[in-house]
């Protein structure tokens, strides 16, 4: 199916001013981008979100080599979605840790002699691990290895970071950027609705502080990037509102990198009796995501979230990042149940994961300048 064909077939008015939108590259509305959540089929917003994806990008697909490290899983916060939350914690159902600055940093020495080039620093809220300490973290890692791009700190951990140290959020931006942070990950965001985050994690930063704190960092020369938290008790509209308030940051500011749907897994948490959606919810929702975020240029499936077939299905779907190479110190998602348990793909399976479904693989840095192109090599250079 292609877009002339849903321009000449589709009767119901509603869907069919979208696909002409769509075609004029004119922004949907709020109500419009409900309409696909409830009327659409996945062909539909599919065949939109692939127009969109190959105009923005034709077969190119972004990766990055990256790997993760988690401070702690002991946290203040009590999140119900959350396998870090303090209430699984009083149940005894918990294996707790805490690494040290100095553990941390033979971490980053151990990838010495490698080609990657991020490191991606989030966790646990915990108590005693403030501004100045992560601060002084950053500055270290930075002079151990001064060209890795530091990705650090949700907001959810900056707006605790701040309260503490009874700074500004730009004031402890500017500090973190001046230590060697260079930009800020996504997670945190949740979903916007008060209603719905006051059910799900009602005493973590609130979704103005989170829009604020992003907005702080854009306003330094910080990038950041987007999440949302999908498939749990949310209905259409949530998502549509959520989307619509980064929409709107992003025409004042210009700094996200990128958005990212999160799947909700339900795996020791204490929303374990929600079911999980369908993969055809996961790829409509990354498809309406590509259709409604006209003013972010890339849309990235998390694979180790959703798994690597999914993820690899999304490239029909308006995707064109699926993140990186990443390392299997990855236990946030884990630990709640992710498709991968240990998250790790090679540069050579990534690669031919991508090119299995007709894309071009390019492997990029943290802000999307495009490093190499592994699309006209063999497996094994790769």
């Amino acid at each position: 199916m292609n877009i002339e064909f849903l321009k000449d077939h589709t009767q119901d008015s509603d869907l069919k001013n979208i696909v002409e939108k769509v075609i004029q590259n004119e922004r949907i509305t709020f109500d419009e981008g409900v309409v696909l959540f409830k009327k659409a089929d996945l062909n539909f917003v599919g065949t939109l979100a692939n127009y969109i994806r190959e105009n923005l990008h034709g077969d190119n697909t972004y990766f990055n080599k990256n790997f993760h490290v988690e401070p702690t899983n002991i946290c203040v916060f009590d999140c119900k979605f959350c396998a870090y939350s303090k209430l699984i914690r009083q149940k005894g159902d918990y294996d707790a840790w805490e690494m040290s600055e100095d553990e941390i940093i033979e971490k980053v020495k151990s990838y010495e002699g490698t080609d990657v080039t991020e490191v991606h620093i989030v966790g646990g809220v915990h108590p005693k691990m403030g501004l100045d300490y992560f601060a002084n973290l950053i500055k270290r890692i930075k002079t151990v290895r001064p060209s890795l791009h530091v990705k650090a700190f949700t907001a959810v951990e900056l707006e605790y970071m701040c309260r503490k140290a009874k700074v500004s959020y730009k004031e402890g931006l500017q500090i973190l950027k001046d230590h060697g942070q260079d930009s800020l990950p996504g997670g945190g965001a949740e979903i916007f609705d008060e209603g719905v985050r006051n059910e799900i994690c009602k005493d973590k930063c609130s979704s103005d502080q989170w829009l604020a704190i992003h907005q702080a960092a854009h306003e330094i020369g910080m990038p950041s990037n987007a999440t949302m938290l999908y498939g749990h008790i949310e209905e259409a509209e949530h998502l549509i509102d959520h989307m619509n308030r980064l929409r709107n940051l992003q025409d004042k500011t210009g700094g996200f990198n990128t958005f990212i749907p999160l799947k909700f897994r339900n795996g020791n948490n204490q929303m374990s009796h929600i079911d999980e959606v369908s993969v055809i919810n996961d790829l409509k929702t990354y498809a309406i995501a590509r259709i409604f975020m006209d003013n972010f240029k890339n849309l990235k499936a998390y694979w180790p979230m959703i798994g690597r077939d999914t993820a690899q299905l999304s490239l029909n779907y308006g995707v064109n990042d699926i993140d990186g190479t990443i390392d299997d110190s990855t236990k946030i998602y884990s630990m709640a149940g992710a498709e991968e348990q240990s998250p790790s793909m090679t540069t050579e399976q990534i690669v031919e994961l991508i090119k299995a479904v007709g894309r071009k693989p390019l492997e990029r840095d943290s802000v999307y300048n495009i490093l190499k192109d592994y699309s006209t090599l063999e497996a094994e250079e790769a």
